[in-house]
């Protein structure tokens, strides 16, 4: 019998997915991608960009033309630093000009296709960070920790650059660069005027937070000290200041926030008029923030125009954006009624009119369409599975679908409205569908399909995905969840399952989209002859602020709850068997994996947690303090949810994976879980990657997932 399986398995290897396939950092994931076209928009033209040609694509009729190739536009450039490998980097910053914008490490340069010449370049070596501004071509860039701001001499048409902070080091004392974090939707630190004059900036003082040792490994024949300032929970933060330079002038002043200890500064953007610069500030328990406008002239604040509180916490994540037909008016984004909508303010902080309202989230404000005085957006207003497209009237409120109801819409690599808001292209995929792309006049609602990808994966054995709905532990609300089924499912066998978790904020895993959004892995797992489980817990994503703010103060007690009736509907099945289970998640899934194993130790056979927080206090205050306060106000919430208080309980195999150089949920917190484990006669199995951070680049993406699914194969399966 041994023989003949090996037999029946040879037979179906080429049916069957390997690693390489489909994990994006394989070495054939390309011949298994869903097909795509690279699109953005040059004013409202569509244009498609291939490695060797830029296209015109026909909004009507959907077929296209060339506007140049690769060869062309290096045939143009008499820069050799900017010669291009690949078109698809490279966009069309005016609406009304034919200019292309090509941009690396090393510098910018503008060609003009239509006059087939190079108009304009700056280059520059070794930064950190760069902004752009269009309209006056002024450049400013970070640069071994200092900001260069690079303006053009409108009479010589030539560059000429000044270093305009000193005292910069990336450690100490940061620049122009996000601070916080990341937190409250920070990319960036660097924000020109309206008019591309003024440059706003961050200034981050951190040498008052403890520095924390991340060792490069494999650098040189000693271990460097690599040090990062890591403000952790309850403990002092950084100092953010926020800088102006008007490049007329050629000087620079600061905003006068008055002391900046414990405050946040977030979500910057300019009045149309370059005159006023307007940011969201968050106090430091997070449960207060409000909106203030600032003289970009002065820098004193002229007016608070929005506050917010909370009993809980308050997180403003979208910069004001003002209507392109009245410059007195803006859309303003928040939860305040429970759900993310948008609101109509003037410039005195007078509430106009709340434009979207319901029991669904308003996803992201795509843009406007002036001719109409509309906003175009993406929502949830289709169902909690979707993302759906909109059309927004803001005198009436009506809103339009500009997408079908199922499926996750508004996809795409760039701005997916065109410059006047009348087209957009909607890359979008639903269950059975792995891509489709639609033209759509937002002013009539029709649509063009310009392409729709066959199935990748026709040739090969495809997992069963399916999804559906089961009852939160509050026995009221609707959990969605994804069962990734092998190919040859039997329903009279008995399958061992591995629930895939991650069960934290700013995140979900179960979509509408192609295949219900199943990872990569999941896919290989069902080939090894697994069942894969995920559910959407209380706490994620896109569900309503009361959905989300349910584990405030207590992360991981209300996730377990409803990870657990999971599980329940899972040993359901009859196909299940309920004594082979295992859990696996990274990060905040990692903190799951190790909460689950311990909190229900009889009822996960086998774990594997990858960059798991083991104690929030070891977690940084941005992010920790919004959901768990502080260690000193929530001594409760911190000992229940530490793990290191239930290492000893460990009875299944658990495998704990970090990265010696994660900068987000530190080594410390593994090495203690193991420490706890040890001291409590507990075996835990460890794998460190040297040098790499939270998560694992290039081919180690692959190896990584083998070392799992061994790890699963050598103790469940």
């Amino acid at each position: 019998m041994l023989f003949l399986a090996m037999g029946i398995n040879a037979q179906h290897d080429d049916c069957l997915f390997s690693y390489e396939q489909v994990f994006s950092t394989g070495k054939e994931y390309s011949d298994y991608a869903v097909k795509n076209k690279i699109l953005t928009w040059w004013g409202d033209e569509l244009i498609e960009l291939t490695r060797t040609e830029c296209l015109v694509v026909d909004k009507q009729k959907g077929t296209s033309k060339p506007l140049f190739s690769r060869d062309e536009l290096n045939s143009w450039i008499t820069d050799s630093t900017f010669r291009v490998k690949s078109l698809r980097g490279v966009s069309f910053p005016y609406a009304d000009k034919p200019i292309v914008k090509i941009e690396h490490g090393n510098g910018l340069a503008l060609v003009d296709f239509k006059a087939q010449r190079m108009v304009w370049k700056t280059t520059y070596n070794d930064v950190s960070a760069a902004a752009f501004a269009k309209e006056t071509r002024n450049h400013a860039v970070v640069k071994n920790g200092n900001i260069w701001v690079y303006t053009v001499d409108g009479a010589s048409d030539k560059t000429i650059w000044r270093q305009i902070t000193m005292d910069g080091n990336d450690d100490r004392i940061v620049y122009g660069q996000a601070v916080h974090r990341n937190e409250w939707g920070i990319d960036g630190g660097m924000f020109w005027s309206t008019d591309g004059k003024k440059l706003a900036f961050y200034r981050m003082d951190q040498s008052m937070v403890q520095n924390y040792p991340l060792p490069s490994y494999l650098k040189g024949d000693r271990v460097k000290p690599d040090m990062t300032r890591y403000p952790m929970a309850g403990d002092v933060s950084h100092k953010v200041t926020i800088g102006v330079y008007d490049t007329e002038t050629q000087q620079v002043f600061y905003l006068n926030t008055g002391d900046p200890t414990d405050r946040f500064f977030t979500n910057i953007s300019w009045s149309p008029d370059s005159k006023t610069i307007y940011m969201f500030e968050v106090n430091r328990k997070q449960n207060h923030t409000q909106l203030d406008a600032y003289s970009a002239e002065t820098g004193e604040l002229t007016e608070t125009l929005y506050t917010e509180d909370s009993r809980k916490y308050v997180e403003p994540l979208n910069p004001i954006q003002f209507l392109p037909w009245d410059n007195s008016q803006f859309v303003l984004q928040t939860r305040k009624d429970g759900w993310n909508h948008l609101y109509i303010y003037n410039v005195e902080g007078q509430l106009q009119k709340q434009l979207t309202q319901g029991e669904f989230e308003v996803l992201s404000l795509v843009g406007f369409c002036k001719e109409k005085k509309a906003l175009i957006v993406n929502s949830t207003e289709s169902g909690s599975m979707n993302h759906s497209l909109w059309f927004v009237d803001v005198k009436t409120g009506k809103r339009t679908a500009l997408s079908s109801g199922s499926g996750v819409h508004g996809g795409g690599y760039n701005p997916i409205l065109s410059a006047s808001g009348k087209w957009l292209y909607d890359s979008w995929s639903a269950p059975e569908t792995p891509r489709k792309i639609d033209i759509v006049n937002t002013l009539k609602g029709n649509a063009v399909n310009i392409l729709t990808a066959e199935d990748p994966w026709a040739s090969k054995h495809q997992p069963i995905f399916e999804a559906g709905t089961i009852k939160a532990a509050d026995g009221v609300t609707d959990l969605n969840y994804r069962i990734v089924k092998p190919w040859d499912f039997d329903p009279n066998k008995k399958y061992p399952a591995v629930v895939y978790v991650y069960g934290g904020p700013h995140a979900r895993n179960v979509l509408g989209a192609w295949h219900y959004a199943a990872r990569s892995w999941e896919t290989i797992m069902s080939q090894e002859g697994y069942i894969v489980f995920i559910v959407d817990n209380r706490g994620s994503s896109e569900r309503g602020l009361a959905f989300e703010q349910a584990t405030w103060h207590q992360l991981g007690k209300i996730e377990m709850e409803d990870q657990m009736e999971g599980v329940k509907f899972l040993k359901s099945l009859p196909y299940i068997d309920g004594n082979r289970l295992g859990v696996h998640g990274w990060s905040f899934g990692g903190f799951m994996t190790c909460s689950l194993m311990t909190t229900y130790p009889d009822v996960f056979k086998v774990g594997v947690a990858g960059g798991p927080v083991i104690d929030w206090k070891w977690y940084e205050i941005m992010y920790g303090e919004r959901y768990m306060g502080t260690p000193q106000n929530n001594p409760e919430g911190y000992k229940n949810s530490s793990l290191l208080n239930k290492a000893g309980k460990l009875q299944g195999r658990l495998l704990v994976i970090t990265g010696m150089s994660d900068p987000t949920v530190v080594p410390q917190n593994s090495l203690n879980f193991i420490e706890a484990a040890e001291k409590n006669g507990k075996l835990v199995d460890f794998y460190a990657y040297p040098d790499e951070g939270h998560n694992m680049h290039g081919h180690k993406q692959v190896t990584l997932h083998q070392r799992i699914t061994r790890y699963f194969n050598d103790f469940l399966k």
